[in-house]
């Protein structure tokens, strides 16, 4: 894979987006390439955390405005942007944690599949951008269904209508992002906090992310999956672990099993 390289580091798994000259915009060959580095570390049963980042001076400028044109007819542009679309719900149903590392410019569809990690951390050099109606487009990679879940409707709109491009620490301010670091300690500190998630029990945190993700009718129909999750939970050895661990006061040694 040339344009999504992977690394591992320890129980961590690091995917790069590799095409730094066009500041990592989205063509057939990186979309392809993100759906192949996800299944690898997703099958990686060493693997507990993965982080996405970027190459160069960007995250992910969205999508490569040369490759889209190239596009001759509908089924071919609706067949790219469905892909585009799976990158962000791949990320949504990973058993694994996946955390964002924002290392840059981040602009269109890079903005939204940023959105579908379960944690972003961002330098504090960062900028974001919704900039689909400069090009006479809608945000896609799930982009309108993302956002104002994050944001709010309103402020969804607002940024997604004017293209305004905001900062890292705006971004935060609005719950886009979870940490801003400067550009020395992004790396450091991201993975300080993988490797402490990673510490964690696999099979808990799974289910969590899958319940927290999930949209229930009600209450009573999530306290009855709670009650049958839970009660999984209980019987394995990770929550026996945990339990001994506590008593004798000292670290637990999870195998997410």
């Amino acid at each position: 894979m040339e344009n999504v390289l992977v690394e591992r580091k320890a129980r961590l798994g690091i995917m790069t987006l590799n095409r730094p000259k066009c500041l990592n915009a989205m063509n057939d060959g990186l979309v392809e390439d993100f759906h192949a580095a996800l299944t690898e570390l997703e099958s990686d049963n060493a693997i507990r955390v993965i982080i996405l980042t970027g190459a160069g001076r960007a995250f992910c400028a969205g999508g490569d405005l040369n490759y889209l044109e190239s596009l001759t007819d509908d089924l071919e542009r609706q067949n790219f942007i469905r892909r585009v679309g799976q990158m962000t719900l791949r990320i949504k149903e990973c058993a694994k944690p996946v955390i964002a590392m924002v290392n840059g410019v981040t602009a269109g569809a890079g903005v939204n599949l940023m959105l579908a990690c379960d944690i972003v951390c961002s330098s504090e050099n960062a900028k974001f951008i919704q900039s689909f109606v400069n090009v006479g487009l809608i945000p896609d990679c799930g982009g309108m269904y993302l956002l104002k879940k994050t944001v709010g409707l309103q402020k969804a709109k607002e940024l997604m209508f004017t293209a305004d491009v905001i900062s890292a620490q705006e971004a935060e301010k609005l719950q886009m992002v979870m940490h801003v670091y400067t550009q020395e300690d992004l790396v450091i500190e991201t993975e300080k906090l993988a490797n402490k998630i990673a510490n964690g029990a696999p099979l808990a945190i799974r289910y969590m992310k899958k319940m927290l993700n999930k949209s229930y009718h009600n209450l009573e129909e999530f306290l009855d999956e709670e009650a049958l999750v839970q009660a999984f939970c209980l019987s394995t050895q990770d929550c026996k672990e945990g339990i001994q661990a506590f008593k004798e006061k000292r670290a637990p040694q999870f195998i997410g099993k």
